[in-house]
């Protein structure tokens, strides 16, 4: 069924999803999910790229308090990358934290597709860093504007659907950019993250609360990677 006119403008008014918000928030933690390269349908948060990334929220949630980071996800507009709409998102959706809580910290979790769009979001003002799941990173994905942006890409060997040597290469040229970039490869992990499921969980949420607290989790698995001559394997 096709969607109204007061549908579509209530889907492009906002692009932040707010999962939890505490009274004193100090920090946010936002996800994005994949998609496809081309598609104009709208995304929903039934499909199944945007249910996985539910586990992959809380397993962040529980290396954090509660009682200061914000959970949230991005609202794509369109399933599809389609020249960049999920960055476009990604955008929208700090703009729009930035106004309901203020200029807080904020770590970018975002899986295939949307590792694409949060890695395009990297440098934005107030993002802390990115940590990329098995992301889609066709050859050329530019690196140039990351400047100091803190970056770890988490990618299976076993992955079909996106490319684990991309990523290296990607991580590779984002350092020669000036980027704090560090690769993770999965052993035996899929595309999807199911095999080894509780691995890609476990490490989601060291490295997402590294990024969000530099310095204070010497010797994490974030740490490890940046200064990692290639991609250490788990």
């Amino acid at each position: 069924m096709p969607m109204s006119r007061s549908d579509e403008e209530q889907r492009a008014a906002s692009a932040l999803v707010v999962r939890h918000l505490p009274e004193r928030p100090r920090a946010a933690v936002l996800t994005l999910h994949g998609g496809r390269p081309e598609s104009l349908e709208a995304a929903r948060p039934w499909h199944l790229a945007a249910l996985r990334m539910r586990p992959v929220l809380r397993a962040a949630a529980l290396a954090l308090s509660l009682d200061e980071v914000v959970l949230g996800q991005v609202r794509y507009r369109h399933r599809g990358w389609n020249g960049g709409d999920p960055a476009q998102d990604a955008f929208r959706a700090l703009s729009e934290l930035g106004r309901l809580v203020g200029e807080v910290p904020v770590v970018l979790v975002g899986h295939s597709m949307g590792g694409r769009a949060a890695l395009r979001a990297a440098a934005r003002p107030g993002v802390r860093g990115v940590l990329a799941l098995a992301p889609w990173l066709p050859e050329g994905e530019p690196t140039s504007h990351l400047g100091r942006a803190r970056v770890v890409v988490l990618h299976g060997d076993r992955d079909r659907v996106t490319s684990a040597a991309s990523s290296a290469d990607f991580v590779r040229r984002a350092r020669s950019s000036g980027a704090r970039a560090g690769a993770v490869l999965i052993g035996g992990g899929d595309h999807a993250m199911v095999r080894r499921s509780g691995l890609w969980h476990r490490s989601t949420a060291g490295v997402v609360a590294e990024l969000l607290e530099p310095g204070q989790r010497p010797g994490g698995l974030a740490a490890e990677s940046f200064t990692a001559a290639g991609a250490l394997v788990l």
